[in-house]
């Protein structure tokens, strides 16, 4: 999908995602001292939003103006400050060495594309800092719930640590989310890694 048809799904009045935090981001982070934070595709900006909450400093990156003016206006209701900026990450050049915590939560692009962000990710993570990475995982095409169907932006946690030359990568693996609807209860597959740079 390009910008404008991701402005077209974020138009409409009620949110695309939750405005609840990502659960697996909440897990992760909880235990980390605030500081400085990017939010990689942050969409209508409820991580960046959340964490804010909680004390850090968040830059939100997002392709879609029209998600990036909901994350705007929920943001200022919440009574928080998020910094914003409108740009495509496949050319986005965030400041090496700076963040203390840089997401890429449920990105998914093709490989080489892929690959450029996440080492411009990495090379962002100030030292001592975090990189997390959350996403549908492969398996999930076959095996789980929803998510991408197109295996060409799907990834496996090793293929993104793979990636991650320079930081130690703390954890990679996959993760089980239950999905509702009005169907029923399903299970979602994501892949998650976890990486500190020295």
């Amino acid at each position: 999908m390009d910008r404008d048809d991701w402005n077209s799904r974020y138009r409409g009045p009620e949110l695309l995602w939750s405005a609840d935090p990502n659960r697996f981001l909440v897990e992760e982070v909880s235990d980390l001292a605030p500081g400085r934070a990017l939010d990689l595709g942050a969409g209508e900006g409820r991580n960046a939003i959340w964490l804010a909450e909680k004390g850090w400093t968040v830059t939100a990156v997002d392709f879609s103006e029209v998600a990036l003016d909901k994350a705007r206006r929920i943001a200022a209701a919440r009574e928080v400050e998020i910094g914003i900026e409108h740009a495509d990450l496949t050319h986005y050049q965030p400041k090496p060495a700076t963040f203390d915590l840089v997401l890429v939560l449920y990105l998914h692009l093709p490989r080489s594309e892929m690959a450029c962000v996440v080492d411009r990710a990495a090379r962002a993570v100030a030292s001592g800092g975090t990189f997390l990475l959350i996403g549908h995982d492969r398996t999930n095409l076959d095996r789980g719930y929803g998510g991408p169907r197109n295996p060409e932006v799907l990834y496996s946690a090793d293929e993104i640590a793979d990636l991650l030359s320079g930081l130690t990568v703390e954890d990679a693996g996959t993760r089980r989310r239950p999905v509702e609807n009005e169907q029923g209860t399903f299970t979602a597959i994501d892949c998650l890694v976890r990486a500190r740079a020295p």
